[in-house]
């Protein structure tokens, strides 16, 4: 009778949720092993506020999956911080003053620092991070930029459990593929991806305990690192850049830094890539360098010689912002004079070296996130 007794109240129990150093153990019709959850969210930049934004709404649907959502955020005005006073949600500083268990489960999206064991183990069911990669591939911080940079056609988000003190190394919960399209920018893919991280997001909440229990340990093949993006990326090297890796070069990282060169000795920004131009050489100028500058006046780009082509600007940034034609008619027609009556032509210099007090310092870029 005892051991009757012993069977029934076992199969009453389960296990929920199997974390890194613990086991969590409940009742499965108890109100901790389902949602709604109460959720503490870790974020900063913009692609973080997509998943903050439906988490938020979730609250108030018809079957929420979260029942309190509140945030821990860096110093600073950063957008996560503007949308959680925007919209009444408490603010713990980093790094925040919480209790055991007094939130079900903790939620990290584009944070920027790593998250220790005595934190973790506060949340039962531990913390979850949206990570813009098919992880292993792209950990790090900046897996958007250098997926494009790196011209890949397909790309994803990874929802993972974080493991203390490393970053993206984690078991994960959900992946989903992505297939990019072409001329896509890293801001565009970034808008992307974060909504597709946040349905994901909120898919795995519904399901946590079944989703931790099939979680499954990354690759430890294929795996590929996103450092920070630096502005010594943007310093083209004309001899050695395909228009292929120069498109792609733009499409990651121009909007935020500027593609630049040598012209005389002193740095030009490249503004407005328009792509590879066809049919710019005159026939007489023969075989000319990587680094060849022209001035197509038909379509008022500057055409630069690479290493396989040719590739366009419709405007340069010296003192000031000049328009191709400005540039040409302050520069360009002044430097080099054509004895054949061609358009007028120089040379821009591959930057194979940073420049003093200028480029050594990393450019700060928030659209990417930076899991814990």
């Amino acid at each position: 009778m005892a051991v009757k007794l012993l069977r029934s109240q076992l199969q009453q129990w389960r296990p929920l949720c199997l974390g890194r150093e613990y086991l969590c153990l409940g009742k499965v019709d108890t109100p901790s092993a389902k949602p709604p959850w109460n959720v503490l969210f870790f974020g900063t930049d913009h692609f973080a506020v997509e998943s903050l934004k439906v988490l938020s709404t979730s609250r108030k649907s018809d079957d929420p999956v979260v029942q309190t959502l509140e945030v821990v955020a860096l110093s600073g005005d950063v957008p996560v911080k503007r949308f959680a006073h925007q919209n009444s949600l408490p603010v713990h500083s980093w790094p925040p003053d919480i209790s055991h268990r007094q939130f079900d489960v903790g939620v990290v999206v584009s944070f920027g620092c790593l998250l220790p064991q005595k934190l973790i183990s506060k949340f039962p069911f531990g913390i979850l991070n949206v990570h813009p990669s098919l992880l292993p591939r792209w950990r790090g911080p900046a897996p958007i930029f250098h997926t494009i940079m790196q011209g890949d056609e397909v790309t994803g988000v990874t929802v993972m459990q974080i493991r203390p003190h490393r970053f993206d190394v984690g078991p994960i919960l959900s992946q989903e593929v992505y297939h990019i399209q072409k001329k896509l920018t890293s801001d565009e893919l970034g808008e992307v991806l974060a909504v597709k991280g946040a349905e994901m997001l909120i898919d795995t909440l519904k399901n946590l305990c079944e989703k931790l229990q099939n979680k499954k340990e990354q690759n430890t093949m294929g795996t590929t690192f996103a450092p920070k993006i630096n502005k010594s990326l943007s310093w083209l090297v004309w001899e050695e850049q395909t228009t292929e890796s120069i498109d792609c070069l733009s499409r990651a990282i121009g909007s935020r830094i500027p593609l630049r060169t040598l012209w005389m000795g002193r740095t030009v920004k490249l503004l407005d890539y328009v792509g590879r131009c066809h049919n710019v050489v005159p026939g007489k100028f023969g075989k000319l360098l990587p680094g060849s500058v022209f001035y197509l006046k038909e379509s008022n780009i500057l055409s630069v010689r690479c290493k396989d082509g040719w590739v366009g600007f419709r405007s340069v940034l010296l003192k000031k912002r000049l328009t191709a034609a400005d540039f040409y008619n302050g520069y360009l027609h002044q430097s080099v004079k054509s004895p054949y009556g061609q358009p007028a032509h120089g040379l821009f210099v591959s930057g194979r070296t940073l420049q003093p007090n200028d480029d050594n310092s990393e450019h700060k870029i928030n659209v990417t996130t930076r899991p814990t």
